[in-house]
């Protein structure tokens, strides 16, 4: 049922100034199977400089088009994308092991932003200001801030390559890609389809290789001029510090530690169906997903009853099954991380209420959905992402105590809690320390919504119109006289 209908599609080599470049040589694992799919180059600091030499060469052509013109462009990439769905969905399947629905899902995401920034490209706008002369007006006009860098997660292996560059592209920018070792190939088919959009040589350049002398390239470049990433808050940190030296506009998107609150006059029946949507959406492998639930006393059996009973009929196994609920773990640091949580919470006194351990039937990196209950703040949920399907609940009594519960963490970026309370939900929303917080809903991205942390989740914002601001530079010009 699921074939590619167009080979090319499965590139395997670097996109570079138009032409597919590279010897394979890195192995790209299926993680339900443990199978080599496919080999990728191997590039380095070389390969990474002649990439921002091409996106440099084509950015007068791309940002001297009208932005009518580069939203065409964008409009026929977002139809390529559509038209090729269900290829990408299986191809994000086979490398990243999500189920397949919910790689179909992600495509539509991707897509998305595609459509998103077409039209926005049409609406960036300045300003007039009034001037403090007579004989002079004053003008604010924004301009494409020029090559930017994009270094992509593997969890949401498509999505992130267009949350990411289509805000850049669609007011002039020319890119230099580099997605996750894990997740390569879905670079390669957008790239592809962006050829096969006629998106010019140069504009968009993808790059697999060496992530230590890639990213010293990207950042140590006068050229780069904007760097945006999406990973760990260790590696945030780091490409923060190494892209001082040439002072470039630096966005990140990092590490997450959401809370996810039912208090007492919460509708429980959609608690739960928001928690399970929050915490095991990829197998619980997403930045913005439920890393500590807490329940309020006098509803946490109930909620723990239903909660175990919908998780109890999650099924694990391959995403190309069209029963599987929670697919593989990306590899084996990560089956370990969850491995290794669960069992330091055991350690000082956690119960394993529901799961724990990996597949008896699956050979890959497969986890069974787990709750945990007497779950306390010193675990290593409470400092630390899980980035697993296992749900640590933890009982609490007051708002006051669940709000500082929340908030201890150095992590700013999502948060989550179900209430009816109208006072309530107003004081809550506001004082949870998050960069996004979801209201009686565990569904919380868009196209159209600024997505970003605080504190040490993030800078700057990605997607809606916010997104855009990432990469333009405001230019202020004063016009004397003009009497």
């Amino acid at each position: 049922m699921y074939s590619f209908s167009d080979k090319k599609i499965l590139r395997s080599l670097c996109y570079l100034n138009g032409k597919w470049e590279g010897e394979p040589e890195t192995e790209v694992i299926n993680p339900a199977t443990m199978e080599v799919i496919a080999k990728v180059p191997s590039m380095g600091a070389k390969e990474t400089d002649l990439a921002i030499h091409y996106a440099q060469k084509a950015l007068a052509q791309w940002s001297g088009l009208t932005a009518k013109q580069r939203s065409c462009y964008l409009k026929k990439w977002y139809n390529l994308i559509v038209e090729h769905k269900e290829d990408l969905a299986l191809l994000m399947t086979l490398e990243q092991g999500k189920p397949l629905a919910e790689s179909r899902g992600e495509i539509d995401y991707a897509a998305s932003f595609v459509e998103f920034y077409a039209e926005e490209a049409k609406r960036v706008t300045g300003e007039t200001i009034p001037s403090p002369h007579a004989d002079a007006r004053v003008i604010v006009i924004k301009q494409p801030i020029g090559v930017v860098a994009a270094i992509t997660p593997w969890n949401f292996p498509s999505a992130m390559i267009t949350r990411k560059l289509c805000p850049a592209l669609a007011v002039g920018c020319t890119i230099v890609c580099k997605p996750a070792p894990d997740t390569p190939l879905s670079a390669f088919a957008l790239a592809e389809l962006a050829d096969r959009a006629g998106i010019p040589q140069g504009v968009i350049n993808v790059i697999t290789g060496d992530a230590k002398q890639i990213g010293e390239a990207l950042t140590r470049s006068p050229i780069v001029r904007a760097l945006t990433f999406t990973g760990s808050t260790a590696v945030g940190k780091l490409l923060l510090k190494q892209s001082a030296d040439t002072v470039k506009k630096v966005s990140l998107e990092l590490g997450g530690n959401a809370s996810f609150i039912i208090f007492d006059d919460a509708d429980i029946d959609k608690a739960v169906e928001g928690a399970i949507a929050s915490k095991f959406r990829n197998a619980g492998q997403t930045c913005v997903c439920a890393n500590r639930v807490y329940v309020h006393d006098a509803v946490y059996d109930k909620f723990v009853e239903k909660f175990t009973q919908k998780i109890s009929q999650m099924t694990v196994g391959n995403g190309l099954q069209s029963n599987t609920i929670i697919g593989p773990l990306i590899n084996k640091a990560a089956f370990e991380k969850v491995e290794r949580h669960v069992k330091e919470a055991v350690a000082k006194g956690a119960t394993i209420h529901f799961g724990g351990g990996g597949s008896d039937s699956e050979k890959g990196y497969f986890y069974k959905p787990t709750i945990l209950t007497n779950v306390s703040k010193d675990m290593p949920f409470s400092y630390e992402e899980t980035f697993g399907p296992v749900a640590p609940i933890t009982r609490f009594h007051t708002e006051e105590e669940v709000i500082s519960l929340a908030n201890d963490t150095p992590y700013g970026l999502a948060s989550y809690f179900y209430a009816r309370d109208v006072g309530r939900i107003m004081r809550v929303a506001e004082q949870l320390e998050n960069g996004i917080v979801g209201v009686n809903s565990g569904i919380i991205s868009s196209e159209t919504v600024p997505f970003g942390g605080i504190k040490e989740s993030g800078l700057g914002r990605e997607g809606s119109h916010h997104g855009i601001e990432e990469f333009v530079e405001m230019k202020y010009i004063y016009l004397g006289g003009l009497s």
